[in-house]
């Protein structure tokens, strides 16, 4: 049990940051700097991940530029804030994936599916018509 100056000393303790509060209020909504290299998340676009928590660039809040070894060629490149923005975004990517190819070796790789794509049907054209004839 509290005495009745403990009482006083609270609710002037509690006015007193409630005023404080209030101050802050008042001055309207103050502008955060972003910083340099980074862009802001819509967590409304991203896709649905059912996942425990929520990625890091979440509940920061922006992504920012991140650094990484190429598995195709070894090139140190960065996987800038921008390009996150899109991948999670735009093209809805899996939310915890990660750059992992160059753009170089990203073309090389797509061009190869594409020409093993090629050969495939056509032998598989090749193999209908063997059977026709």
């Amino acid at each position: 049990m509290q005495s009745g100056r403990q009482r006083r000393k609270d609710i002037k303790a509690r006015r007193k940051q409630r005023d404080a509060k209030e101050q802050i209020l008042a001055r309207g909504p103050q502008h955060t700097p972003r910083l340099l290299r980074t862009a802001s998340v819509n967590e409304a676009l991203l896709a649905p991940y059912k996942s425990y928590g929520a990625p890091t660039f979440v509940m920061r809040g922006y992504y920012e530029d991140l650094p990484y070894r190429c598995q195709g060629c070894g090139k140190e490149e960065i996987w800038t804030a921008s390009q996150q923005k899109w991948w999670y975004e735009v093209a809805k990517g899996y939310v915890y994936s990660t750059a992992k190819l160059c753009r170089l070796c990203r073309k090389k790789e797509q061009a190869r599916r594409s020409e093993a794509r090629r050969v495939h049907l056509e032998g598989i054209a090749r193999k209908k018509t063997a059977q026709k004839g």
